[in-house]
């Protein structure tokens, strides 16, 4: 089966970290640093490569991952609903605008 990779500017980034693991992880790393689930994935060190060489989608992503579907979303591996992240997303981007 292909690999899904989101069809917007740096995609095939955030697909090689995953929607819900950056979101999980911007998380952890502006809010709340109790916040553990994306530590549920045993390749979390590549992705937080990842995740420090594209700090500029990260406000990007957020506004397209509050776009997805919920139902998607709830297909992760690390624990959050879908719902969870949008919401998560909403209030990292409402952070980052103040």
């Amino acid at each position: 089966m292909a690999r899904h990779t989101f069809n917007f500017d740096g995609g095939e980034k955030l697909t090689t970290m995953g929607a819900v693991w950056f979101v999980s992880y911007c998380w952890y790393n502006k809010v709340d640093k109790t916040h553990l689930n994306w530590k549920n994935i045993s390749t979390y060190t590549t992705r937080i490569s990842v995740y420090r060489i594209t700090e500029a989608y990260h406000n990007y992503w957020l506004e397209k991952i509050i776009q997805m579907n919920e139902n998607n979303l709830n297909k992760n591996t690390i624990g959050l609903k879908g719902h969870e992240v949008i919401n998560m997303a909403k209030k990292l981007l409402k952070r980052n605008s103040i």
